[in-house]
């Protein structure tokens, strides 16, 4: 059975998963979460590959039941070339608020084994926060390594997931 409309005053909910990962590099500036990072290595990637940002805008195009942010952004095309990630992440909001959703949380998981974030996490919701359009406490920033395992684990990548929460609002019938 297919629900065909919200009944009214109600609401409905949708999780979204995302997931992003990106080759180190040297010569590149390393953003996680909208926030520069002093390291040796930066993220290669069309734009400015902060893949924990990437991993939030998927599971928020998700959540929306939309195509992942490469069919919105795609890496061939030279407007993206560099992009503030935060930019795309507005877009994504913006994307999902013309269709009556809006973010009600998200949390999200960086897999790297440098850098450290947490005396930078702080800056990194309150970042991620304003280009969602939502208070720092409905974002989660969590970290891990993968224990020397695989190309993440030799500091090779650094990748991320996330997971958000959307409402749909009622319309006016």
């Amino acid at each position: 059975m297919t629900q065909k409309s919200i009944p009214p005053g109600g609401s409905e909910f949708r999780i979204g998963h995302g997931y992003d990962i990106h080759r180190t590099t040297a010569n590149r500036r390393l953003v996680l979460g909208g926030i520069e990072f002093d390291a040796p290595f930066g993220l290669d990637g069309h734009s400015d590959a902060d893949c924990l940002t990437h991993a939030i805008c998927d599971a928020i195009l998700g959540a929306a039941g939309l195509p992942d942010i490469g069919h919105h952004f795609p890496n061939t095309d030279p407007a993206f070339e560099g992009a503030d990630s935060q930019m795309l992440l507005r877009s994504v909001v913006e994307m999902v608020g013309r269709s009556g959703f809006s973010v009600v949380n998200v949390d999200a998981t960086l897999v790297a084994e440098s850098p450290r974030i947490g005396t930078r996490r702080d800056a990194m919701k309150s970042r991620l926060a304003q280009s969602i359009g939502v208070d720092p406490g409905r974002i989660g920033i969590k970290a891990t390594t993968n224990e020397s395992i695989d190309e993440i684990g030799r500091g090779l990548a650094i990748a991320a997931h996330a997971v958000c929460l959307l409402i749909l609002h009622p319309r006016p019938e």
